[in-house]
């Protein structure tokens, strides 16, 4: 549903998140969630930042979640999910690629969360958007690997709460191009949604902070030159690990988006696979800590390689 309105004098200068919140009636911490996934616009273009200040007569378009829609989300039995991990409060999924894990635009049925809700109906009213109950970070369809999913409301605030003070710990394994200079490295770039185009996003100052560590596990020379990583997320911004190794000059193999397909080393996905997941707990506080092995698809890319 897009709700329009014009920004009047009296609110000249405030942030994009108060005048959203008070044209749709819905929570600051709501659009948040609405400006990241780029359905805020203001004079026609999508913002990047909620902070950002708005004039007067600035005619503001936000794309807001049909709540109605999303409470009939029909749950999919027949959707095989991966749980590696479950209890009262949370669970653990090693989504495989080409799964996207909730509706949207572009796909409204066969998501991870179709799924999700079939086996674990409770999810419905976990979350603060009711189109992806229970998801407390998202993996992009191109992505494999370990996934978090709250099954209580308590166990979700926890979980933010956790991301946002980068108290967990998430590792990818990545397959790069070129070679690297250093064995270790840190990127530490602001990004935000691309102006030019909304569904790609771009290192910019005006963007949030966002910091990757990654570690050269093994170089490969033949039949191309491309380098095996280990990636750290300290922060997590969509697109994050893509985005930032395209900034260095070495694109995602595979990553047809961010100028890492080639026919070189086709591949039918970026090289991407969260493999590693540690975090403390929601509710008890214990340590827990998650592997997935790197899929086959993934394995007979790196045995074309010497």
């Amino acid at each position: 549903m897009i709700v329009s309105d014009v920004v009047p004098e009296a609110m000249a200068g405030e942030r994009v998140d108060r005048i959203v919140a008070m044209i749709t009636g819905i929570s600051r911490s709501e659009v948040a969630e609405l400006v990241s996934a780029g359905v805020v616009l203001v004079d026609g273009t999508v913002v990047g930042s909620r902070s950002a200040r708005l004039r007067a007569g600035a005619v503001v378009e936000v794309d807001v979640p049909d709540r109605a829609e999303a409470a009939r989300l029909v749950p999919e039995p027949g959707l095989v999910v991966p749980v590696v991990y479950e209890d009262h409060d949370l669970l653990v999924i090693d989504k495989p690629a080409g799964l996207v894990v909730h509706p949207g635009a572009g796909q409204r049925t066969g998501t991870l969360v179709h799924g999700l809700l079939a086996r674990y109906p409770e999810i419905v009213a976990v979350g603060v958007d009711a189109a992806r109950p229970g998801i407390v970070h998202r993996l992009d369809k191109g992505t494999s690997g370990l996934l978090l999913v709250a099954r209580t409301p308590a166990a979700y605030e926890a979980l933010v709460a956790a991301l946002a003070a980068r108290s967990i710990h998430r590792r990818y394994r990545a397959l790069a191009w070129g070679t690297f200079d250093a064995v270790r490295g840190l990127i530490d770039a602001p990004i935000a949604r691309s102006m030019r185009e909304p569904t790609r996003q771009a290192i910019d100052a005006r963007g949030k902070e966002a910091r990757t560590r990654y570690e050269v596990l093994a170089t490969f020379t033949e039949p191309v030159a491309v380098t095996e990583l280990a990636c750290t997320l300290e922060t997590g911004r969509t697109h994050q690990i893509r985005v930032h190794l395209r900034s260095i000059g070495h694109p995602v193999v595979g990553d047809n988006r961010y100028d890492g397909a080639r026919q070189s080393l086709p591949m039918g996905r970026p090289f991407l696979h969260a493999e590693l997941l540690e975090l403390a707990h929601p509710v008890t506080g214990s340590p827990l800590s998650f592997s997935s092995p790197i899929p086959a698809d993934l394995v007979e890319v790196l045995g074309r390689l010497r």
